[in-house]
């Protein structure tokens, strides 16, 4: 018997990334984003998880949601998807996504793709739970939870090898979502909401975001961090502080005030924009020299791609990739455990021009040399 793979695409997820809103749950967040400009990713992403399983296009049968939500991703790519189910085509919520889980676990599908972020694994968990394996397309803001592949094309990957018996365990993994509007104004405040089934195959799937220690000697190990670099800021330069606390330490030791969760840019020791977006920074950067400063994501490993979409292949492409600054504490690059960093810009070439070996600043005169994959 043919294997089926069921696909849903919440085609509004990570919408509110790049413009800066931090998510994109609820219409109102979403009529924003459309109104600043934003322009959907997840069908893209949803497509590069698609392209490796054209090998088994033959052999398997590929049962999928209308238009938007799989069917037109999947016939732009050549498959023949078994369609079902009903949407409002440009109006989809996230009952459609429960639904289609639910129709899909009703037709006996022996695996399900989806493509979204944490909001979307919430609304897949309350409707299958454990009763199959699924595989997460990374394609929103908030990626915290563990049930996501490290990139769209691991995804695919992991697919495959689910569909060929090569990858047979599964494990429980975690989802987690956050309070959307505590995160706009700074507050991280994340929920255990339940656990999926997901194929075990650690090379291609991303681990829970994990919080800082907060101790007081990751406090001190922090501003001594952020010490370093402020001794060696150069004059008349461009800085984009990244999201995290020990970026938050570098803008401390300045004394200016930060956004937690946001990009602000600074100069001089001067705040010079606060909490912007793509087309801010663009605006503010082009023909400036610039430099970034961020911090990998605690468990995670991310250095971009998760949660600061803001910082695009566009704004990394105009800063420059040596221009990147990565600051860590030994524990944060410990929770690794041994994993190197990652990047998932959504720009196959612009992740292969920022993988490779990077300098990590892990203290005061203390770097280390970290493996960017």
């Amino acid at each position: 018997m043919r294997k089926k793979l069921g696909l849903i695409v919440n085609p509004v997820a990570g919408m509110g990334g790049r413009v800066g809103l931090k998510g994109s749950d609820g219409a109102e967040t979403l009529r924003r984003a459309i109104e600043l400009g934003a322009r959907p990713t997840a069908p893209a992403r949803a497509a590069a998880a698609l392209k490796p399983l054209l090998q088994l296009q033959d052999k398997i049968e590929l049962v999928t949601y209308p238009d938007e939500m799989g069917a037109s991703e999947a016939r732009q790519l050549g498959f023949s998807p078994t369609v079902v189910g009903n949407i409002k085509s440009g109006a989809t919520t996230s009952q459609d996504s429960r639904r289609a889980a639910k129709d899909l676990l009703a037709k006996e599908v022996d695996l399900i793709l989806f493509a979204g972020g944490d909001g979307t694994a919430r609304d897949i968990c309350k409707a299958v739970g454990l009763a199959l394996p699924v595989i997460g397309i990374p394609a929103g803001v908030k990626i915290h939870s563990g049930v996501f592949a490290t990139n769209p094309k691991s995804a695919g990957d992991l697919a495959v090898m689910v569909l060929q018996g090569r990858v047979k365990n599964t494990g429980e993994k975690e989802v987690v979502d956050i309070d959307e509007d505590a995160y706009r104004r700074g507050r991280v405040s994340a929920k255990l909401f339940g656990y999926l089934k997901v194929p075990i195959e650690r090379r291609c799937t991303q681990s829970v975001k994990s919080a800082s220690a907060g101790d007081e000697h990751e406090i001190w190990v922090q501003e001594s961090i952020a010490e370093h670099v402020v001794r060696n800021l150069s004059e008349d330069w461009i800085y984009l502080i990244g999201s995290g606390t020990t970026p938050r330490a570098v803008m401390n030791r300045l004394g200016l005030e930060n956004t937690l969760l946001g990009i602000d840019a600074v100069e001089n020791a001067e705040l010079i924009g606060s909490d912007l977006n793509e087309r801010q920074l663009l605006e503010l950067i082009t023909g400036r020299n610039t430099k970034i400063i961020i911090t990998p994501i605690g468990g995670q490993g991310y250095l971009f791609g998760r949660g600061n979409q803001q910082l695009s292949p566009d704004v990394i492409r105009s800063v420059g990739a040596d221009n990147v600054i990565v600051v860590a504490t030994p524990n944060k690059l410990n929770s690794l455990q041994r994993r190197p960093l990652l990047v998932d810009t959504g720009d196959c070439a612009m992740d292969d021009q920022l993988r490779g070996y990077i300098r990590v600043i892990t203290g005061y005169r203390e770097e280390k040399i970290c493996k960017v994959a």
